[in-house]
């Protein structure tokens, strides 16, 4: 059997799978209590998970894992598993020869630069980008014309269409109705959304110097940004990843490693698109759709019809920020 077939059963299984995801991530979360970090090994036959969160709703006790192969998350109840609870060192020496691991080391070997710490890129060899679209907190609305284009482009192609987007609080409690036309979107396989927290508040000032800024802001509290935001998250019907980013693309080693302790990676970009970095085959491509940046939805759109040929011979393709970064470091060390 060829490793590209194998590539293309991947793919398959990964998009069946992702509908099941959207499906479960419809569900609204309302009275969510007792959120906490908690760590442990959760199996059902034949798939191991990794416990990163615990909480309760109306009664009933759910876990938030992770697979540590594909790095899919999903909502379930503890009943389905045989668990063990394990110390978040334990469980990483556990997984450590899975991506989900890797990937967190990659991410901390980076941890010493003060902007886009964490991972940059995801598959080198494939022809297409990562598409990743920060949703910051803004006055302005959503600029949907990204998404309708996707939609336009990759329809007959791949559908639904990956992107990623990188969330905060403040924008779901803002914009419910932009919220609401994305996940219809996602309902109607239009696309899929791999759910990016962003923090809860995105704080920043233009006075401040980079080490004192964002989430480096001294009086900072990160448990409240990371998890409020992922409660707002499955209170919205949102499934959260297994990914972070930094507001500005800002952070320390010590922000890092607070964050992987949090057991969620650290995703960055190496093509902002509004800053004039270009995309290059596997780059996570960087871009606002909080009505903020439109250079950058400009010359995202200008790079859509650029491709639009290509697109139609299934030679440049979007792909799901899991399934890129999964196999990035499926057999590195």
């Amino acid at each position: 059997m060829s490793v590209k077939y194998l590539k293309y059963l991947l793919s398959t299984l990964l998009g069946i799978i992702s509908l099941h995801q959207i499906a479960l991530s419809q569900v609204n979360y309302l009275k969510i209590t007792n959120y906490k970090i908690y760590y442990g090994w959760a199996s059902h036959y034949p798939q191991d998970w990794v416990i990163v969160r615990q909480f309760e709703n109306e009664g009933k006790s759910y876990y938030l894992l992770v697979n540590p192969q594909t790095l899919e998350t999903k909502v379930d109840e503890p009943s389905f598993y045989k668990v063990k609870p394990m110390t978040l060192s334990g469980i990483r020496d556990f997984f450590k020869n899975t991506p989900y691991e890797r990937a967190l080391r990659n991410a901390e070997k980076q941890s010493v630069n003060i902007q886009d710490a964490g991972i940059e890129s995801g598959m080198p060899k494939e022809t297409g980008i990562s598409l990743t679209a920060d949703l910051c907190p803004s006055h302005r609305p959503l600029d949907r014309i990204i998404f309708t284009d996707i939609f336009k482009e990759f329809q007959k192609v791949e559908r639904p269409a990956p992107v990623a987007l990188s969330i905060t609080g403040i924008w779901m409690r803002e914009h419910p109705q932009d919220l609401e036309w994305l996940k219809k979107m996602q309902a109607d396989h239009e696309i899929y959304i791999t759910w990016i927290n962003h923090s809860y508040n995105h704080r920043v000032s233009a006075k401040l110097p980079l080490r004192e800024n964002f989430l480096l802001e001294p009086g900072t509290d990160i448990n409240f940004e990371v998890l409020e935001t992922e409660k707002a998250m499955l209170k919205n019907g949102l499934l959260p990843s297994v990914f972070f980013r930094f507001p500005g693309l800002v952070s320390d080693q010590q922000l890092v490693f607070k964050i992987t302790d949090f057991g969620l990676i650290p995703v960055g970009s190496d093509a902002w698109l509004a800053k004039g970095q270009k995309s290059q085959p596997g780059s996570i491509v960087l871009i606002h759709a909080n009505g903020n940046e439109p250079l950058g939805v400009e010359d995202f759109i200008k790079l859509l019809q650029s491709k639009t040929q290509s697109i139609a011979k299934k030679q440049w393709l979007l792909y799901d920020l899991r399934e890129s970064v999964d196999e990035e470091f499926e057999n590195n060390n």
